[in-house]
């Protein structure tokens, strides 16, 4: 899920930015972003996000700001007067007048600032390694957060699958109803065929009845939020058990559409469809 967090520290001559940003994905995939001088401590620092952070694309920034003026880049004289040598010769055997560009084009060549070489410092080191331990913490804490939330928002969809569960009872009655009226006039009209076998046809209209209960798929349905609701609650890596009960969920919604054959419960079984959707778009990020 998403997460961000930022901390710095002041050294005795620069000033250091670690921002992490983290978005959900299945596996842990970490963007890098450092400057050169701590380039070797990288392998250190993915080591120090995976300790904390099991799954995301993680984007990782570490940035500083010298405040030490001595170390400022010099031009390297002798190098600029041996560029201009050689261009000032190609430039007379053309004839070309290019004295005045001359040394903005020399100044882009290679090797014509010095830059002062540094070095990572162990003590420096450890007080950004701790910069960068607090940061992962803030991502960490962000996303716990935002953990939270989704845990409210599923549970309260939950719920509302279980009162539009409870609601589909008051269709029922008169669902029934409809269909003994249905199975009388047409059993009405079957008996005047003297050549029916009547036992056979008992049979069929008591199986025909319990095809159309759909008692047993509510109180499956009750038990599997019952049990998606507990593991919301335990915590830890939870989220392909959460989405194999949404599964499960699923599929009792949809045999309690196919059997109720009632469009007032047909519009409760869509809205439960709908809350159900939701909850599943949310376990994806979920560890």
């Amino acid at each position: 899920m998403t997460g961000y967090g930022k901390a710095e520290c002041e050294l005795k001559d620069k000033k250091v930015t670690v921002e992490i940003k983290t978005l959900n994905s299945k596996n842990l995939d970490i963007f890098p972003k450092i400057p050169g001088i701590y380039r070797e401590k990288e392998l250190e620092i993915r080591s120090e996000i995976s300790k904390t952070l099991a799954r995301g694309k993680v984007e990782f920034v570490l940035y500083y700001e010298s405040s030490n003026d001595s170390k400022s880049t010099t031009i390297n004289t002798a190098v600029v007067k041996n560029y201009y040598e050689q261009l000032k010769t190609v430039a007379d055997e053309l004839n070309l007048n290019a004295q005045e560009h001359m040394l903005q084009t020399i100044m882009r060549l290679p090797d014509t600032l010095d830059v002062e070489h540094e070095e990572i410092n162990d003590e420096e080191w450890k007080v950004i390694l701790k910069t960068i331990q607090k940061a992962i913490k803030q991502v960490n804490e962000f996303r716990l957060q935002e953990g939270l939330h989704l845990q409210k928002d599923m549970e309260q969809r939950i719920r509302s699958i279980e009162q539009l569960k409870e609601h589909i009872s008051t269709f029922e009655n008169a669902r029934i109803e409809k269909v003994k009226q249905r199975l009388k006039d047409n059993i009405k009209a079957l008996l005047e065929d003297n050549e029916m076998d009547r036992n056979r046809f008992e049979q069929e209209v008591i199986y025909y009845l319990e095809k159309l209960d759909i008692t047993e798929e509510k109180v499956r349905l009750t038990n599997h939020c019952q049990y998606f609701i507990e593991m919301l609650n335990q915590g830890n890596a939870i989220g392909k058990k959460l989405g194999f009960i949404a599964q499960e969920i699923g599929r009792e919604i949809n045999t309690v559409g196919s059997k109720a054959n009632d469009s007032d419960i047909q519009k409760d079984v869509v809205l439960m469809k709908d809350e159900l959707e939701k909850i599943k778009e949310q376990v994806l990020n979920i560890l």
